[in-house]
């Protein structure tokens, strides 16, 4: 039989089903890689305070998620998950230090381009975004104190 034709009732091709098992992989690998450097970086923030550690640990955890189901549990059940992520998943909540470190952070990636691009309609956007993250974490994220369990 060709190549280019299927036994009867096959929908796809047996080669096609693995250059997709593959890609699948290889995208999965991808978003793993990604995981431990966001990780990776979110660790250097606990001890560099210019490093937004929380919004890395959730990129990570969104990245291991994404990745494999093994790396999710893994992820999950490590100490930095723990102290710097669990209550705000849980409980969606966070400390005063951190949502100052995320808005700051944010606000100078903001105002790079902001102040370099010329468009006005970048510009504007730029503020509503801006205007949305404050009203977003000042309203939507509760503020706790800091959690005594893992000091």
């Amino acid at each position: 039989m060709p190549e280019h034709q299927f036994a009867a009732g096959q929908r796809t091709c047996p080669q096609s089903e693995k250059g997709m098992v593959l890609i699948k992989r290889i995208i999965s690998s991808l978003y793993i890689v990604a995981g431990f450097i966001c990780m990776g970086i979110g660790i250097i923030g606990i001890i560099l305070p210019v490093v937004p550690t929380t919004p890395l640990l959730l990129l990570a955890s969104f990245f291991f998620v994404r990745g494999s189901k093994k790396f999710e549990v893994w992820f999950k059940g490590t100490w930095i998950y723990k102290k710097h992520l669990e209550s705000f998943v849980r409980e969606r909540s966070m400390t005063l230090k951190q949502k100052i470190t995320i808005l700051l952070f944010a606000d100078f990636t903001i105002a790079f381009p902001f102040f370099i691009l010329d468009s006005i309609l970048i510009k504007i956007m730029f503020i509503l975004i801006v205007i949305y993250k404050y009203y977003y974490f000042i309203f939507k994220i509760k503020t706790v104190k800091k959690n005594p369990k893992f000091t």
